[in-house]
């Protein structure tokens, strides 16, 4: 990518198609690879589990063989929550539906958990397992404001099936744009990736997304690592 450093790597541990579109808009180079990770929906807050399962898919990732001291791997998990329900991904149109009827004419917290490792030692084997790393975790919150939803709109926005894959049912970038009369917080972070929060887990790394440039300093030694 252009105004990379040829050293530059990062391995996206997320088969979403929002957050391959958003990293591909803003430029950044990346590679997609499966994760192991099983995502957890129970047992803390929105915020808690968002982190867990970001950390998760990170430690799970199948690594390509021979990723070099110094690579990223980057995973992330979005929740929605309100009410104190944390809502996932519906497994059904009935799941859907049941969804945007809570968020209807209500404010919902749009919650992202970002883990993001930088590597200590090389990848080794065929299909390797995440070598050690420094792994930051942080969590992005954004609330969202739905206007009272008819019956009529549940119904179509069901059968137009983009609540697929879709943690609390919906996609802001696409008709359920219709739905939200205010947003607070990163945009980005409702499509499934804080990009402001990525860029500050970046630069705390060792390298500065804006600048495409690495950055060094001699109080972090792990930010200057030969690669």
């Amino acid at each position: 990518m252009d105004g990379f450093p040829p050293d530059f790597r990062l391995v996206l541990a997320s088969q979403s198609p929002r957050r391959h579109t958003l990293l591909r808009d803003v430029g950044v180079p990346f590679t997609v690879v499966p994760s192991h990770a099983v995502e957890v929906m129970e047992g803390g807050t929105a915020e808690a589990l968002a982190q867990l399962n970001a950390q998760a898919k990170v430690n799970g990732a199948v690594v390509p063989a021979g990723l070099p001291v110094g690579a990223f791997v980057l995973g992330t998990d979005t929740l929605v929550t309100t009410g104190g329900a944390v809502m996932g991904k519906p497994s059904s149109a009935g799941e859907a539906a049941d969804m945007l009827r809570r968020l209807s004419g209500r404010v919902h917290q749009v919650v992202s958990g970002v883990a993001l490792l930088r590597t200590t030692e090389r990848a080794v084997g065929a299909e390797s397992a995440m070598p050690p790393g420094r792994m930051l975790v942080s969590v992005a919150t954004t609330d969202v404001t739905f206007r009272d939803l008819s019956a009529g709109d549940v119904d179509a926005y069901v059968d137009s099936g983009e609540w697929k894959g879709k943690a609390g049912g919906y996609a802001i970038q696409g008709i359920a744009a219709f739905f939200a009369n205010e947003i607070r917080g990163e945009y980005s972070n409702v499509m499934g990736m804080p990009l402001c929060l990525l860029g500050m887990l970046f630069t705390e790394q060792g390298f500065d997304l804006v600048g495409r440039r690495w950055l060094y300093s001699e109080n972090s030694p792990l930010l200057r690592i030969d690669v």
